[in-house]
């Protein structure tokens, strides 16, 4: 673990210096992966980070947890309460189920995180995991906008096992994963899986090797994977020549 987190380190101070930025900005949501990459951003770039604590209608105790870690790391952080802007979308737009209004407080964030980051010079570091991109279990132009993805190549269950190295307090690291875009969402509940399984099931399919796993579960995660790839994808273009 210590290599891999002074690789990932050299590499964020690598990219904010090919982009001739001055520095990377991470949202802190109080979660295990944005905790990982706030405290390895940190480590990468010093005072020339910032975290964002963006809460909107959310939890108190991701606050609480994202303070926490900014404390204990003496990461820079600004607040900024979203939810008197959220409520401000909701009375004018149509009503709408939890997903659809959860995904609009993933955007309203992503476009503060711009806002900063236009302000101040400064790279969207983002924190998705391999696990979210490969299932697509992220908000398109929400949480998945970024502009270098630290952990993006890491499963969750490997960003666990750095967090422990890092010495992310456990309570964020024990606690159930959650996005925080409803009350009482949790990412195994929603994905219908639990992450170690989804993580063995994932390397598999990548690697091409064959374990002894429910053919239910595979084709369900396979299913994930087909169903999200416009989530990794620019937009498609419509070329001329096909005429």
């Amino acid at each position: 673990m210590k290599q891999l987190a002074e690789s990932i380190k050299v590499w964020i101070k690598e990219k904010v210096k090919e982009s001739a930025c001055n520095g990377g900005l991470v949202a802190m949501s109080g979660g295990v992966d944005s905790s990982v990459v706030a405290v390895l951003t940190k480590k990468a770039l010093g005072k020339h980070m910032l975290g964002l604590i963006l809460p909107c209608d959310s939890n108190p105790e991701d606050k609480k947890h994202a303070m926490l870690v900014a404390k204990k790391f003496n990461i820079s952080t600004k607040e900024i309460d979203l939810t008197d802007i959220y409520k401000s979308f909701t009375k004018i737009l149509p009503k709408a189920g939890k997903t659809v209004l959860g995904n609009l407080k993933a955007r309203i964030r992503m476009a503060v995180l711009y806002y900063f980051a236009n302000k101040y010079k400064y790279l969207v570091v983002g924190t998705s995991n391999k696990t979210e991109i490969m299932t697509g279990y992220m908000t398109k132009y929400g949480d998945s906008a970024c502009d270098i993805e630290p952990i993006g190549n890491l499963y969750k269950t490997e960003v666990v096992e750095l967090a422990k190295y890092l010495k992310i307090p456990k309570d964020i690291i024990k606690k159930p994963p959650s996005p925080g875009l409803w009350k009482g969402q949790k990412d195994e509940e929603e994905l219908g899986i639990n992450y170690e399984l989804l993580d063995n099931i994932l390397r598999c399919i990548e690697s091409g090797a064959r374990k002894n796993f429910s053919s239910e579960a595979v084709k369900k995660v396979k299913l994930m994977i087909k169903n999200s790839e416009h989530k990794r994808k620019f937009p498609e273009i419509f070329r001329k020549n096909n005429i």
